[in-house]
């Protein structure tokens, strides 16, 4: 699907005063067999969670190999540890109630050791470190010195700005934007919600226009990496660090750009960031269908692994969010289903893990570099964490029904 160009509306802020909420389709029902997977999904998670801050206190691992976590392994760069924190504050409010409070305990300690990243700019990913962390303290408790670090690891997001080609650089080197940083620059928008710094949320949409321009392409699928030159900012080429080949789809970057475009609209209210998240979804839905979960690469002839389960738990996400977000009711409904299918189907017993066996991470089959050969069909931090968080915002609303 080509995404079509809208024309935001002129002097209007760079961000709106509060983020747009989800409305999903009057009387949307969740399936009924969709707690059933939830439950199986948090019994695992609360088991192997445990084990992990157990066994290892106090470390961030990133894969397992052959399914234990690896502790001290080869990491490209320094961006899941806020993954750990977030799924630790999920269970303290969804593990059993005895098990709630050292949950909750656990939560506050893994996100204390990590607040001193807030300032650290050689980096792309502080929204993947505090979203998950920060952002939830204050919302459990409304304390508002853990609002402020979130802002600030906003504010050191927006400072990676280059006016010369007008985006925020990935953490390789001055000429590089990942489609990644899609899932991050939420956090200037943030940061410029909360302060009225204009300036910073128009170097954040000036990013997002930019990724959008020059990663996007016409059939709704997603480069991972383009190249600038670093003095005059002009484009020079798509390529990839992660992906089959450079003109390939990789498919977290996909679910990457689907979900970030979406989170972007909820904050802009720019109607071409929500024309680019449908393209990215409609993309993953024709690419992947009724499999549900992709391949690392669709591009790649007769992929040796066929299933990469961290980007279906993070398209999952985007797919629930882009429902709450469009006014075509019958897309609305497809895109709710297809989040709920694919959770459903990574909830099966050959994905998810269960609470008693040896396998340390809650999800297998996901990949973190498969060039690298790093966390490949293995446990990754991010692909847990999303499963999760994209069960627990389902089962929010199926809650909401009930109670209304």
């Amino acid at each position: 699907m080509t995404a079509t160009t809208t024309t935001a509306p002129a002097h209007a802020p760079a961000v709106l005063p509060a983020i747009l909420p989800l409305t999903l389709p009057t009387g949307y029902e969740v399936p009924a067999g969709f707690a059933e997977a939830a439950s199986k999904a948090w019994k695992t998670a609360s088991a192997k969670l445990t084990g992990l801050i157990t066994a290892h206190p106090d470390r961030f691992p990133l894969y397992t190999e052959e399914g234990k976590w690896v502790v001290d392994g080869e990491a490209w760069t320094n961006w899941c540890e806020g993954f750990l924190g977030g799924q630790l504050w999920m269970l303290s409010r969804r593990a059993d109630e005895a098990d709630q409070p050292r949950f909750r305990a656990a939560a506050e300690h893994y996100s204390e050791l990590i607040e001193e990243r807030k300032s650290d700019d050689t980096v792309h990913d502080l929204g993947f470190l505090f979203w998950s962390t920060y952002r939830r303290w204050f919302e459990a408790t409304g304390d508002t010195t853990k609002r402020d670090v979130v802002v600030e690891a906003g504010r050191t997001t927006a400072s990676r700005y280059r006016e010369a080609g007008k985006y925020m650089p990935s953490f390789r080197q001055p000429d590089s934007l990942f489609i990644d940083i899609m899932m991050n620059i939420h956090m200037a928008l943030y940061a410029a919600q909360q302060t009225g710094d204009q300036d910073m949320a128009r170097k954040a949409v000036d990013h997002c226009l930019t990724t959008r321009r020059f990663l996007m392409r016409g059939d709704g699928s997603a480069s991972h990496e383009g190249m600038f030159d670093v003095e005059t900012g002009a484009f020079l080429k798509q390529t990839t660090q992660q992906g089959y080949s450079d003109d390939g789809s990789w498919a977290r970057g996909q679910a990457w750009a689907l979900y970030g475009f979406g989170t972007v609209y909820r904050f802009t209210g720019d109607r071409r960031f929500l024309e680019t998240a449908i393209a990215a979804a409609d993309f993953y839905l024709e690419k992947t269908g009724d499999r549900l979960v992709p391949p690392n690469d669709w591009e790649e002839p007769n992929p040796v692994r066929p299933y990469e389960t961290s980007a279906a738990a993070a398209a999952a996400g985007g797919f629930w969010q882009l429902a709450g977000l469009v006014q075509d009711r019958t897309k609305a409904g497809i895109y709710a289903d297809y989040a709920v299918n694919i959770l459903q189907r990574l909830s099966a017993d050959d994905f998810l893990a269960s609470p008693g066996e040896g396998w340390e991470g809650v999800l297998k089959h996901g990949s973190y570099h498969e060039g690298k050969d790093l966390g490949v069909d293995e446990s990754v931090m991010w692909g847990d964490y999303w499963f999760l968080d994209t069960v627990d915002q389902i089962q929010q609303y199926a809650e909401a029904r009930q109670g209304r």
